[in-house]
């Protein structure tokens, strides 16, 4: 037991020296690289099986480019100047560095709005997995006061949008985790799992199941992308409206929203 937890610190190191793995939480590598170490007869082939991945996963996802400081400071500039239209213009800049955001910046306004239309009066918010999405806050049309909490695997990112919120009329915080095995169990009107299901079954194949039946909130949306990072559908919507299907509990009521880039469930546990 002792070498095995050594070999796995070993894994864990040896990936965190690549810059990509650094801000990456170290429960999510240790999880992965511990799968891996037990497939696989070599060191070395762990290792990039673990990398291969945790850009599967998330890097995927992220541009090169990600200077989180230099983002802050033009939009606290921006907010302090209340200029905004320049705000919302630069926030639409800055998701444009994430693929999934990216996606949904054609419809943010329409996405939004249809899903809170569906809701009663939304006071809290779990968002899963959330990558740049909390930088939508503004286009989210809530009655009132609303109390955000966000979570990610990348330290650097979860620090940036904790600062973002404080920009915001909005009680926000945002931290590091590891869903697949540490789902928040804190109550909430509504979570948004957005396009997040097909990236925690890349690790395990039982995690989308998990999550929905920990998350303790009435209302979820789940969303699935209609295209793959490169461009191509693929049947994909047939796909994943099926696969999703199966993770249900008959108990739940389930509404479909399509949108041109996104397809969107929004889930009513019931009781």
């Amino acid at each position: 037991m002792g070498a095995q937890i050594e070999r796995l610190a070993e894994l864990v190191a040896s990936v965190k020296t690549s810059s990509r793995y650094q801000q990456v939480s170290e429960a999510l590598i240790r999880e992965i690289g511990a799968r891996e170490l037990a497939r696989r007869t070599g060191f070395k082939e762990a290792v990039k099986a673990t990398k291969n991945k945790l850009h599967q996963v998330g890097g995927a996802y992220l541009t090169e480019k990600h200077d989180y400081a230099a983002w802050l400071s033009e939009l606290t500039r921006l907010a302090r100047e209340e200029n905004r239209e320049d705000f919302l213009a630069y926030l639409k800049t800055i998701m444009g560095h994430h693929a999934s955001t990216r996606e949904r910046l054609p419809i943010l306004e329409q996405f939004y709005g249809a899903i809170l239309a569906e809701l009663p009066p939304v006071r809290s918010v779990l968002d899963i997995a959330c990558g740049l999405n909390p930088l939508a806050l503004p286009w989210m049309p809530f009655a009132g006061p609303v109390e955000y909490c966000a979570c990610d695997i990348y330290h650097d990112m979860v620090d940036f949008l904790s600062q973002f919120m404080t920009l915001l009329p909005v009680q926000g915080q945002a931290e590091v985790r590891d869903v697949i095995q540490d789902c928040p169990t804190c109550a909430a009107d509504l979570a948004l799992v957005l396009k997040t299901i097909p990236c925690l079954e890349q690790v395990d194949k039982t995690a989308g199941s998990r999550l929905l039946r920990t998350l303790n909130a009435r209302h979820i949306v789940v969303s699935f992308p209609l295209h793959s990072l490169g461009g191509r559908a693929r049947g994909m919507q047939t796909h994943y409206a099926t696969s999703f299907h199966a993770l249900l509990d008959p108990a739940w009521s389930v509404k479909r929203l399509e949108f041109a880039t996104e397809l969107a469930f929004l889930v009513t546990k019931d009781g």
